[in-house]
């Protein structure tokens, strides 16, 4: 089915300049070479890094328990999962990416409005990731300047001056990287796979060997209530999923290059895999350290620093940084620069993409998202998952409920009025006014998490708590019962025009 579909728009039509170019044509047969190997070694690429680490210890910190914090980990990953896969098989199987995708559902033009938030998800997850990175630089530097005037933090600027040159000089090395395009992620993500588990596991044994087991970890106990515990338990859930609901949305970006829907699906089923396993080396490192230090410390790079010894200390920071390239560029570059490809294929190539990417993940200020667990958990994952969760079920509804997993390779890449996929005007008007319902019972609970409003009924805050799973069900469920009244209309008056809505 890819096969033909990808000779069709080779040979029986020409798509409209303003939609196409190289980044966004249907990925030929040659360049479909990601193995499941391939695609495995992207998910520990992706996994192995400091936000993964940090996640469950953030969860331990709020009061759970080690095997609570993993547990929640897991599950959130099992469920994200299924998307991942559903999500996926039309990359695979047409060999197209996020944004084309999302024309058969939003339009032609209308695909705009949900490629340009994920995009923005990916700038701020960018920045975050390029800021660690600097942390890590900054670990490297003598004592005496990070003693000096020039580390004390400025209130404008929310950092100092030498953090922010050490974030600075972190992100302009990613640049490099990302200049190679695709074939370049892939060859980064492959043979860094290796060396990742390898930093890892040497990690784990030193923390085994100071602490004298992992016994402190398995005493830790939770420090909360029953119920408090199922008050926590929804919005971890959530936040956990919405880690990842980033890539589970643009994931055909990737599943484009797979060999066959086998080895996309084989390489998918890693990611809760390792993300159990990683999660397990955080928390059980991170409560050796109340043994090896008589301290808690939940930051790798901060850990990194009491360690000590200069080649441990140099292995370690390239073994972060190369943790955070790996993740960062894979998951949080791709996305926006295709993004920013669809909205003006003429203007933008892969590469221009990803530079306004990175000018963007500066503008989100990440060393303010960072400054604690509750910010980083409940009010950056569980907010912008809101956003991505209704774009997920309308997608999925549309892909295999309306369109019954069959797409018009030609009609993505016209602005015929003929066009399968033209609604009005280019706009899917049903799936923008599903969209912007799905968000709307969210809002409340988001403005009460940055401070905005003071208190709100706590119907809104069970919403905001599951926003992910309320915002996907409720978008894609109105999506569909709107495509079906508009098909009924349809049927009743067949001289009703296409692009009607």
């Amino acid at each position: 089915m890819a096969s033909s579909s990808i000779n069709q728009f080779d040979d029986e039509f020409h798509p409209d300049p303003t939609l196409t170019n190289d980044d966004l044509k249907p990925t030929s047969i040659d360049q479909r070479n990601f193995s499941g190997w391939e695609m495995s070694s992207l998910w520990i690429g992706l996994v192995v890094g400091v936000p993964s680490y940090y996640l469950a210890g953030s969860l331990v910190d709020l009061g759970m328990s080690w095997w609570q914090g993993i547990a929640i980990v897991v599950l959130a990953n099992l469920i994200t999962l299924l998307p991942l896969v559903l999500i996926g098989q039309p990359g695979t199987k047409f060999g197209i990416s996020f944004p084309v995708l999302a024309r058969s559902s939003f339009g032609i033009r209308g695909a705009h409005i949900p490629t340009l938030l994920r995009a923005l998800v990916g700038c701020g997850w960018y920045g975050i990731e390029t800021w660690i990175g600097g942390e890590a630089i900054f670990l490297l530097l003598p004592k005496v300047v990070k003693d000096s005037h020039l580390s004390q933090s400025i209130s404008w600027l929310g950092t100092s001056p030498v953090e922010f040159g050490c974030f600075v000089t972190f992100w302009i090395a990613q640049l490099a990287i990302v200049w190679k395009g695709i074939d370049g992620i892939r060859e980064l993500e492959k043979y860094s796979a290796p060396i990742l588990v390898s930093l890892t596991s040497c990690l784990l044994v030193w923390a085994y060997v100071k602490a004298g087991g992992f016994g402190h970890m398995l005493g830790l106990s939770s420090r909360i209530t029953k119920s408090q515990f199922w008050s926590l338990f929804f919005p971890s859930v959530t936040a956990n999923i919405g880690f990842w609901a980033t890539l589970a949305l643009n994931i055909p970006d990737f599943t484009r290059y797979a060999k066959t829907q086998n080895d996309q699906i084989i390489g998918q089923a890693g990611l809760p895999v390792f993300m159990g396993l990683f999660t397990f080396v955080g928390v059980a490192v991170t409560s050796s350290t109340k043994v090896i230090f008589g301290h808690v410390i939940s930051n790798p790079i901060t850990l990194l620093g009491e360690i000590g010894g200069s080649l441990t200390m140099v292995l370690a920071i390239l073994g972060i940084s190369l943790a955070t390239i790996t993740t960062n560029i894979a998951a949080n570059v791709v996305a926006p620069a295709n993004a920013l490809v669809n909205l003006s294929p003429s203007r933008f190539s892969f590469r221009r993409g990803a530079i306004l990417t990175a000018l963007l993940g500066v503008v989100c200020q990440p060393w303010r998202l960072l400054k604690s667990s509750e910010s980083f958990v409940y009010t950056w994952l569980v907010g912008y998952s809101a956003l991505l969760g209704p774009i997920m079920g309308i997608i999925l509804v549309d892909y295999y409920l309306i369109q019954k997993m069959n797409l018009s390779i030609k009609d993505l890449y016209t602005l015929s009025s003929k066009g399968a996929y033209y609604y009005s005007s280019g706009y899917n008007l049903s799936a923008i006014l599903a969209l912007v319902i799905g968000i709307l019972p969210v809002i409340p609970g988001f403005l009460q998490n940055v401070g905005i409003l003071d208190s709100i009924p706590k119907s809104f805050s069970i919403i905001y708590n599951n926003a992910w799973f309320f915002t996907l069900f409720l978008a894609g469920g109105l999506y569909w019962i709107l495509s079906i009244l508009k098909k009924n209309q349809k049927e009743i008056d067949p001289l009703l025009p296409n692009n009607t809505s």
